[in-house]
C-alpha cells in the first residue's frame, strides 16, 4: 500500500522505475536526500519495493513512498497514473530505469560467472560466450526496455504537462549508441537510414525497425536485443524532446556499474552510476534536451 505526504503541494514529485535495488534505488536515495522532492519508488515485486522504502526511511529519508509498477502490465501502469493524479495532481520528474538484459544463463554458468575473478574484459567476453538469447527472450527484452517504458511514459505525459519544470530521464546504455548497434547488428540499409535520420525519426519508423529486426532475429550469443532496445530508447528520447520543447528530456548511460545486472562485475559504484540520471533530473529550465549523456557528460548518440 502506497503512502502520501502532506507536504506534496510544496515539493516536486519524482517517480523512478525498477528502483527496489541497484542504480534505481540509489537514484531514489539521492533525489530524496535533496529535501524538496517526494520520490515514488516503484518495483514489480511489492514486498521488495516496500522493503526498499523501509530501508531508505531507516536512513532518515522520509519523503519516499512505494507504488507497485510492472511496465508490461497495462493495469499496473493505469494504477500508477491514477495514484499520482489522485494523490499529487502532477508529476515533475520521470526516471525510466527498469530494464532486463534479455539473455539466458543456466545455473552452472551463472555460478561460474559469479565466482570468476578476472579482469572486466575477460569477464564480459566469457559472459557473451556463455549467455544466449532466444526469439522469445529477445521479444521480451524489447517489450520491457522499450515498449513498456514508452507505454508508461505515454500514461504519465498528461501529468508531466501540469508541471512547471517537467523532466524525463531515460536510463540507457552506451551499448545502445547508434554506432555500436548499426555496425554490429543492423545490416539493412533502410534500417540504418531510419535510425540515422534524426529529423525524420518517428515512433512508427522506430517500431518498423524493431519489428523487422525481430522478424529476422537469429539466436546468438551476446546482447543484440538489449542493444536494439536501448537504441530505440535513445531514438524515442529525441522524438519526445522535439515533441515537448518545454520539457527537458534526455537519456544517459550510467556506466558499467557494480550491480546485480552486471553480476557485480562493473567498474563504477551505484553512487557513481546514479549521479548522471540525478543530474539530468535536476536540470535548469534552460538545460539541454534531446541529448545522450555518458554518466554526467554530454556525449554522442
Amino acid at each position: 500500500m502506497a503512502e502520501t505526504n502532506t507536504d506534496s503541494a510544496t515539493k516536486k514529485l519524482a517517480v523512478v522505475t525498477g528502483s527496489n535495488k541497484g542504480i534505481g534505488l540509489e537514484i531514489c536515495r539521492q533525489l530524496a536526500t535533496i529535501g524538496s522532492i517526494i520520490v515514488v519508488l516503484t518495483a514489480r515485486d511489492e514486498k521488495k519495493g516496500v522493503e526498499a522504502v523501509e530501508k531508505l526511511k531507516g536512513s532518515g529519508l522520509s519523503d519516499v513512498v512505494f507504488h507497485q509498477l510492472d511496465v508490461m502490465d497495462p493495469a499496473s501502469i493505469a494504477s500508477l497514473a491514477d495514484f499520482i493524479k489522485t494523490q499529487f495532481g502532477k508529476l515533475d520528474i520521470w526516471v525510466n530505469n527498469a530494464g532486463i538484459s534479455g539473455i539466458i544463463l543456466n545455473d552452472d554458468d551463472y555460478k561460474f560467472l559469479m565466482a570468476l575473478d578476472a579482469p572486466t574484459e575477460v569477464w564480459v567476453a566469457k559472459c557473451k560466450e556463455l549467455g544466449r538469447q532466444t526469439h522469445e527472450t529477445a521479444e521480451e527484452c524489447l517489450q520491457a526496455n522499450y515498449y513498456g517504458t514508452k507505454r508508461v511514459t505515454e500514461a504519465l505525459l498528461p501529468l508531466l504537462q501540469l508541471s512547471n519544470s517537467p523532466r524525463i530521464v531515460n536510463v540507457s546504455s552506451s551499448l545502445g549508441k547508434l554506432q555500436n548497434v548499426l555496425l554490429q547488428h543492423v545490416t539493412d540499409p533502410w534500417a540504418k537510414e531510419v535510425l540515422n535520420n534524426e529529423d525524420g525519426l518517428t515512433e512508427e519508423r522506430v517500431d518498423d525497425v524493431l519489428n523487422k529486426s525481430l522478424k529476422e532475429f537469429n539466436e546468438s550469443h551476446g546482447w543484440p536485443a538489449y542493444k536494439m532496445s536501448k537504441a530505440a530508447m535513445n531514438a524515442y528520447t529525441r522524438i519526445l524532446a522535439r515533441k515537448f520543447p518545454k520539457f527537458r528530456v534526455n537519456c544517459v548511460g550510467p556506466g558499467y556499474c557494480k550491480t546485480d545486472f552486471t553480476y557485480k562485475t562493473g567498474i563504477y559504484t551505484v553512487e557513481e552510476g546514479a549521479a548522471g540520471p540525478v543530474k539530468l533530473a535536476l536540470l535548469p529550465d534552460d538545460g539541454p534536451s534531446g541529448f545522450f549523456f555518458s554518466q554526467k557528460e554530454e556525449s554522442t548518440f
